[in-house]
Order: C-alpha cells, then sequence, then structure tokens
C-alpha cells in the first residue's frame, strides 16, 4: 500500500495528472489558461528532476495524461464503430496514447541533457523543443497533429493573434513560451519581473494582431444551407437502409433556401455512379432553383481499382469534383498492407482502402464562391489546405464524425476548423453527419451551430473574403526557422554563459 502512496505522491503522479487537466483548455470547454498553467508546472517538475532519463518519465507521464483523456475516442472508433474486442480497442487506444506521449518525453530528456542555466531553458529551449516535437508528430507516419497546444487559444485567447502569421504551431510557440515564462516568474531569482514583463509583451502583441485585417471582403454574403442527415454509423451502410437514407437526404435538402448547399462526407451510401440519375437531377435541380450549387459527399469509383473519398458539385456552374488526398491510416487506407493487411478483418470498417486524390486541387466554382474543399480529418493540416489559398473565398469541410459517439472528438475538430479558418482568414463551413455542424468566421469565432445528433439544415450567410495572410503565402517555413534560431540562440547564449564560468573559476 506505501508503494502505491509513494506513487501517487510521486512527481509522475502529478504529471499525469496535469496532463489531464490541460486537456480542459480544448474543445467543448474551451478553458485555455489551463494548458498554459499545467506546462508551466511541468516545466517547473523538468527542472527539479535529478537526471535526463528521470525528466524523460516525467515528460511521458505527462503525454500519457494528456492524450489518454484528450484522444480517448479512439477507443470508441475502434471497439463501438469498428467492431474490435474490448481487450484489444483498449489495448490499441493504449499503446497508441503511449506513443503519442513519447513526443513530450523527447522534448523533456532534450532539454534535461543542456547545460543551460533555468532562465534559457524556460524562455528558448523548452517551448522550442515543445514545438518542434508538436511539428515532427504533424508528419510522422503521415502525421496526427491532433491537440497541438495551439488548437487550445482559439478563437477566445490573444495568443490567437499570432495564428495569420505563424499558423497553428506559432500559436503552440507563444502558449509554451507563456508557460515558461510563468514558469520562470514563480522562481525567486531576479529574472521574475523581467518574464512577466516579457509576458505581457507576447500576449499584447497577440491581441493588437488580432486587430489586423489580413484579408478583404469580396462580393455579398451567400445565404447557405449545411445539412446534417444524423445517420447512425452502425446503420449508414446497411443495404436495408440505403433507401431511407435517400430519402431523409432528398427531405432535407429540398426543405434548405441557401444558395450554397452542403451535405456531409459519404452522405449518401453509393458509388456516385450507383446514385439513381433522376435522384442528382432532382438535388441539382433545387440548388438551380436557389440560384447556386450544392456539394455533396459521395465515394467514387474510378478506372482501375481505385476508388476515392469525393465531393461533388450539381447545380447552376457544372458539375465539379474534389478528391481527399489525405487519408486517415486504418480508417481510410491500410499501410504496408503485406504485413499490416490483417487489420481489415478485425476492424469492419466500409470503404477502408481509399486512393489519394492530387496534393493540388483547384477550389470548387460554385455559388458565386470559390471554395477549398477539405474533407474531414484533411483540415487537421493546415499547411495543405493553403494549397488552394488564396485562390479560394470561402473553406468547406464534410465530415462524419458519427465514428467518434457521444465523445469530445467532435467538439475538438470543430476547434480545428476554427484554427484553419483564423489561420486563412476565411469562413470556414462544416457539414457534418452527426455533429458539429457550424458556420464559423474569420475570426474563429462560431456564427452558428446546429445541435448534435438531429437531422436538420443548419441555414445562416457566410462572407467570401480575399487576400492572402502571412501563413498562407509561406506556410510553416517562418516558423520552422524561428524555431532553429531560438536553439541556436539558447545554445550560443548557453555556450558563452558556460566559458564565462570557467573563466571564473580559473581566476
Amino acid at each position: 500500500m506505501r508503494p502505491l502512496l509513494r506513487l501517487l505522491k510521486s512527481p509522475f503522479a502529478l504529471a499525469f495528472y496535469l496532463g489531464g487537466l490541460a486537456v480542459s483548455g480544448y474543445a467543448p470547454f474551451y478553458l485555455f489558461p489551463l494548458p498554459l498553467l499545467a506546462l508551466a508546472a511541468l516545466f517547473r517538475l523538468w527542472q527539479g528532476a535529478s537526471s535526463p532519463r528521470r525528466a524523460a518519465l516525467i515528460g511521458w507521464a505527462f503525454g500519457l495524461g494528456f492524450f489518454g483523456f484528450g484522444v480517448s475516442w479512439v477507443y470508441v472508433s475502434l471497439h463501438d464503430f469498428g467492431a474490435m474486442p474490448a481487450p484489444l480497442a483498449a489495448l490499441a487506444t493504449l499503446l497508441f496514447c503511449a506513443f503519442l506521449a513519447l513526443f513530450p518525453a523527447a522534448a523533456a530528456y532534450l532539454q534535461a541533457r543542456s547545460a543551460l542555466r533555468p532562465w534559457l531553458k524556460y524562455s528558448l529551449s523548452i517551448p522550442a523543443l515543445w514545438v518542434l516535437g508538436e511539428w515532427v508528430r504533424g508528419w510522422l507516419f503521415t502525421g496526427f497533429p491532433w491537440l497541438a497546444l495551439g488548437y487550445s487559444q482559439v478563437p477566445f485567447s490573444p495568443l490567437a493573434g499570432w495564428a495569420p502569421l505563424l499558423g497553428v504551431y506559432g500559436v503552440s510557440l507563444a502558449a509554451a513560451l507563456s508557460a515558461g515564462l510563468l514558469a520562470l516568474a514563480a522562481g525567486r531569482g531576479r529574472a521574475r519581473w523581467p518574464a512577466l514583463a516579457a509576458l505581457a509583451v507576447l500576449w499584447l502583441c497577440g491581441a493588437g494582431l488580432q486587430q489586423v485585417r489580413w484579408t478583404h471582403a469580396t462580393g455579398a454574403p451567400v445565404a447557405v444551407s449545411l445539412v446534417q442527415g444524423d445517420m447512425s454509423q452502425n446503420l449508414k451502410w446497411r443495404e436495408d437502409q440505403v433507401r431511407a437514407t435517400l430519402d431523409l437526404y432528398a427531405g432535407l435538402t429540398l426543405s434548405s433556401r441557401g444558395r450554397l448547399i452542403v451535405l456531409p462526407e459519404t452522405a449518401l451510401p453509393l458509388f456516385y455512379h450507383q446514385v439513381p440519375e433522376d435522384y442528382l437531377a432532382l438535388l441539382a435541380q433545387h440548388a438551380r432553383r436557389n440560384g447556386g450549387d450544392l456539394i455533396v459527399g459521395l465515394p467514387e469509383y474510378a478506372a482501375g481499382r481505385e476508388y476515392y473519398n469525393s465531393a461533388f458539385s450539381f447545380g447552376a456552374a457544372p458539375t465539379q469534383t474534389y478528391r481527399k488526398y489525405h487519408l486517415v491510416p486504418f480508417g481510410e487506407y491500410i499501410p504496408l498492407r503485406p504485413v499490416l493487411g490483417w487489420i481489415v478483418e478485425v476492424l469492419h470498417i466500409p470503404l477502408s482502402d481509399f486512393s489519394r486524390g492530387a496534393p493540388v486541387q483547384p477550389p470548387l466554382k460554385v455559388a458565386g464562391q470559390a471554395v477549398a474543399m477539405n474533407i474531414c480529418y484533411e483540415d487537421v493540416f493546415g499547411e495543405e489546405i493553403i494549397n488552394q489559398l488564396p485562390q479560394a473565398t470561402l473553406l468547406v469541410n464534410i465530415s462524419n464524425d458519427a465514428w467518434f459517439g457521444d465523445s469530445v472528438a467532435p467538439w475538438q475538430h470543430l476547434q480545428i476548423s476554427q484554427m484553419r479558418a483564423v489561420e486563412s482568414g476565411r469562413y470556414m463551413l462544416r457539414a457534418t453527419n452527426t455533429g458539429v455542424t457550424a458556420i464559423i468566421d474569420r475570426h474563429g469565432r462560431v456564427v452558428k451551430y446546429a445541435p448534435e445528433f438531429t437531422h436538420t439544415v443548419l441555414e445562416g450567410e457566410a462572407q467570401g473574403y480575399a487576400g492572402a495572410t502571412p501563413y498562407v503565402r509561406l506556410g510553416n517555413g517562418p516558423l520552422l526557422g524561428l524555431l532553429a534560431g531560438l536553439l541556436g540562440l539558447a545554445l550560443g547564449l548557453g555556450w558563452k554563459d558556460g566559458r564565462k564560468r570557467i573563466g571564473a573559476t580559473i581566476d
């Protein structure tokens, strides 16, 4: 019993609790100061660690709590809808979270290996290493940038003002630097007041940047109708439910009033060529009657044995197609199929081996707008979204977040879309199967949203915008240069400081 009590009171347990607390900063809670306070406490724990190995274990414990609470919905996808046995789904979720926890562990180990003074670590190396780890996590093994620290600051924190300049990782850097400065201010040294002053400047600059108009309105606002079908994932692909699904979406669509009508990802459980022509003609006719166009998600069979997760437009403009490029491993394709193909037999996921669309595709010209399409998971990758900018005037995401059930995942996904709106200076429209269907303005604020798990049509307006933010023009390049500069500066100052200390010792 005593060893257990000692463990519960140890720095590892505290780090685990701090990781869980940090999740409260993300949607649907939006308590944006909490991740900064949790990181500040974590950084102090790192400084108190007796060895790099111990610091890494503390970082790993934080990551386990952070991802364990933050992405536990993976279990819902695997077990509730993927039909994976409960023990295997729990183990897979735990291993996934344990792997993600290696990134904060690596940051902890690297900062502990350096002989820098605390003020250099808190203000330079630790924030830079934290964000570098997030960036690597965003592309390694196709990437999983979910719960990047920057997302927690959108839309309410002044730090969100850094997004149009440096993207989500730039906001992560501002947030990690804030945490480092708080950790430094919590000490008793002479750096306390300079740290608080630097923190104030960082936040005031973020608030000031929020007042900058990086993009400008173009044309009149467009009336939009976002259709939410609320088809249960357990029923969606059953043959006896196809007719009911078609009737549901036809009824909702024909009741819509928008010039731009958007239906969710794979809204109709048929391949494009299988959908009755008169059905699509009926929807297109209604869109033309409203003076615009309709976008609908449909799987598409192409020549050979390829098929795509696609979006099609119908209506006043000629029919156009967008094919999803960034696919979800194991959900939409099987990596290393000769080795991992057995997973297809365990996971009962329909259409789990899509082909990739082109990495750069033109915006859809619909309803007087140029729409940058992205399908579901694609909006997690900001540097890919900007491939359609600045030509596009609106961002549109179609998703099927029914895979996550009644968890926090759909709300976290909404917050990710909010970040994309701020980065690009454009409205983001989200049409989802079960929620969260929403209209998001260019500041990342939710103008209007539909209740989850209801079949409804969200009616509203969206303003098109032209122009380009610095992030749209330059992507993550400046951020990576800044990280390299911070690490280089920390090493340079640390080397100079070390020489002074050696010289003082010799004298």
